[in-house]
């Protein structure tokens, strides 16, 4: 059977697309294979009852114009027609005994707050906001802008070059988590509160630094009309690029001919050919079910053995005829008693509203999201994920007045639900977690080829740990650039004229 096009990609997530955009105005014709009935992976949404709920995406970098990243995003016309909302504050976190901690993300006035909570560690917050303030002019792209194994000595020395100012600050504060830091702090409420900053306690405290910074430099927006209006921008830019999209069409099997990827199998018997195969999905699910394991060598399979840490959540998204909007957005509450949530104790629970985005839910009503880490471990074998809800509820509703009686609609996520909408394994919402011990995997990146397979490629948030949407969608187009200069093509990007 003769290709049918030069580049097959498996999943229209945000890595899928990008790579397909790049691949079209490269001049390659590619197809993509989507198991779902609609583009974004993660970075989607779904309608209920007129109220819309987010999967989770909080903000995107790169939404403010001249900043890093915003010249990505207009490549893949992710801009078009998508509006940005900007917040100033990050989150608030609540402890049980009346105290708040605002997250502002202007590091003036973070400083002035904290010092006000917390005069006791003033030094302390000090070198936190001087961190915050350094990281406003921190251009992460840098270290994304050309394939690793492309650059160099050259390109090495001119990165390293951009760099060298912020050497003292990704030494100091890579190397320390959140936990790390509130472990410094004298003052009993920031001491608790601190971990949960920035939604996760073992985060690098410089990741947590670039979000505030990237925040007070406008440039982690959110898109109106949720993540997935984002997502089917970059879809239409893809399909005005002259590709196609096949959605419904799950992959059941990577086909390879003498040890080279020549298409694939859909689970519904069809076979599509291509000079090129890549993949854009689960990365383990790549690996393991698509080839069945038979291109791997030691640190492929060390990576998959479930040992590096993972993110996923118990999700309850709620419809609500109640006005949230005059509330913080996002608040994490400690709680003084903890609660058992699919056998585990979580003394505290995130419940974000959506009021900054009117579009989200009728007028006069809202969308408010209850949030707490859990493990994929925890719910197998349960099938009582909406009695768990309701127990989280009730926890809350002592938090939100009426909030029980104003309920029209409840959403229920677990772990095994996010695995079976997305495939991402055990419900991953960012391939590997970002801590401290897995930050060298950011740096020096996570096999994109197999050992022994030959024009087969893969992308998506299995190969960059973070998974934060902009890193994701380099890492598409990254391998575009890559398979160009194989050609011994010049590699182009272009902006929808």
């Amino acid at each position: 059977m003769a290709p049918t096009a030069d580049i097959i990609i498996i999943g229209a997530g945000i890595s899928g697309l990008a790579a397909g955009c790049y691949a079209q105005m490269n001049g390659y014709r590619s197809q993509i294979f989507e198991a779902h009935d609609q583009p974004g992976g993660l970075c989607t949404a779904w309608q209920r009852q007129g109220y819309t709920f987010d999967a989770g995406i909080h903000y995107i970098f790169g939404t403010g114009e001249g900043q890093p990243f915003y010249e990505l995003w207009q490549e893949l016309g992710a801009f078009e027609g998508v509006e940005f909302t900007n917040q100033t504050e990050f989150m608030q976190i609540h402890g049980a005994q009346g105290e708040v901690l605002r997250v502002h993300s202007q590091p003036d006035a973070l400083e002035a707050h904290l010092l006000e909570l917390a005069p006791e560690d003033a030094k302390l917050i000090d070198a936190f906001c001087k961190g915050v303030r350094k990281f406003k002019e921190f251009d992460l792209s840098m270290l994304q802008q050309k394939p690793k194994t492309l650059m160099t000595a050259a390109d090495w020395a001119r990165l390293g070059k951009q760099v060298l100012p912020f050497m003292g600050v990704l030494g100091k504060w890579s190397q320390l988590s959140l936990s790390d830091l509130a472990g410094q702090a004298k003052n009993p409420f920031l001491r608790r509160a601190m971990p949960h900053m920035f939604a996760w306690p073992d985060v690098p405290v410089m990741v947590g630094m670039s979000l505030l910074a990237y925040l007070d430099n406008g440039n982690a927006g959110s898109p109106v009309g949720g993540a997935i209006a984002f997502s089917r921008a970059i879809a239409q830019r893809y399909l005005a690029l002259g590709g196609a999209i096949h959605y419904a069409s799950p992959v059941d099997r990577v086909l390879v001919e003498h040890d080279q990827a020549v298409g694939v199998r859909l689970t519904n018997g069809e076979e599509h050919r291509a000079a090129r195969v890549i993949s854009a999905c689960d990365g383990r699910r790549t690996i393991f079910d698509l080839l069945k394991g038979e291109y791997i060598n030691r640190r492929i399979d060390k990576l998959y053995d479930g040992h590096l840490p993972m993110h996923s959540q118990f999700q309850v998204s709620l419809g609500v005829n109640m006005d949230f909007s005059p509330r913080p957005h996002w608040v994490t509450h400690l709680l003084e008693e903890p609660i058992a949530i699919a056998g585990q104790l979580h003394a505290e629970i995130g419940v974000k509203h959506y009021g900054f985005d009117p579009t989200l839910a009728p007028p006069g009503k809202s969308v408010v999201s209850l949030m707490v880490t859990t493990h994929y471990s925890d719910w197998q074998g349960r099938g009582d994920a909406t009695q768990q809800a309701e127990h989280l509820i009730d926890r809350m509703a002592a938090f939100y007045p009426g909030l029980r009686s104003a309920i029209e609609y409840v959403d229920v996520i677990t772990p095994l639900s996010y695995e079976k909408l997305t495939g991402n394994w055990q419900g991953a919402s960012c391939g590997w977690l970002l801590t401290k011990d897995t930050l060298p995997l950011m740096i020096k990146g996570v096999p994109k080829r197999l050992p022994g397979l030959g024009q087969f490629y893969m992308v998506s948030q299995w190969t960059e740990p973070g998974g934060s949407l902009p890193i994701v969608a380099l890492s598409g187009r990254n391998m575009i650039f890559e398979i160009c200069r194989e050609d011994g093509r010049v590699f182009e990007a272009t902006v929808p004229g």
